[in-house]
């Protein structure tokens, strides 16, 4: 069972800007590492990918609803709220951190990640293989449905990563994933698990 020191909540922040590359994780991390250093050798934060408008060419356009959002545990809150009032660059492009917010999980019976990877994960059925391996040590159960195939830099190199829904979930389950993800890269935006709505 989880300990009220490890439950984890999504810290929120709005974003103020221009725009940015749909492909920004990899900076995104760079950017947070160079104003908080401490969230390089944070093992336990998470980082969803920015979303905003698509305007073409594989640009997002900063919406007013777009967010940069954290998963951590809620004891580890104090030292990320000094992001509040930053600014980082993205690819040349400012963003404006503004006031967070903590917003605690919801349980869903269906999950979506944007973007999951592992290591060696050009083979879709051993992508598959590799998360239901994962979700057993986890101890949840639930059906895989494996999405696009999907790339993004890291490093200057192209990885391979796929989008991915587990459905058929209990609450205890899905808060379970929701918590612990799947997969690596978490700090730049992969296996981050969110309610899914059709």
């Amino acid at each position: 069972m989880t300990s009220d020191a490890t439950i984890k909540v999504d810290l929120c922040f709005h974003l103020r800007g221009e725009h940015i590359p749909v492909d920004h994780g990899y900076a995104l991390y760079s950017a947070l590492s160079r104003v908080l250093p401490l969230i390089h050798d944070d093992l336990q934060v998470g980082v969803r990918l920015i979303r905003g408008r698509y305007i073409g060419g594989g640009i997002l356009d900063i919406s007013p609803h777009s967010e940069l959002i954290l998963r951590l545990p809620a004891a580890s809150l104090p030292p990320y709220l000094k992001l509040a009032g930053k600014s980082i660059e993205i690819f040349g492009q400012t963003l404006c951190i503004g006031v967070p917010k903590a917003r605690g999980l919801i349980p869903s019976v269906a999950l979506a990640a944007h973007l999951v990877s592992i290591r060696n994960g050009n083979d879709q059925a051993r992508f598959e293989t590799e998360m239901k391996n994962q979700m057993a040590a986890l101890g949840v159960n639930g059906r895989i449905t494996v999405g696009r195939r999907r790339t993004f830099e890291v490093h200057s190199k192209q990885v391979v990563g796929y989008s991915l829904m587990v459905s058929e979930l209990t609450a205890g389950e899905s808060i379970a994933l929701q918590e612990s993800g799947l997969g690596g890269r978490r700090k730049m935006g992969c296996g981050f698990f969110e309610p899914w709505e059709a």
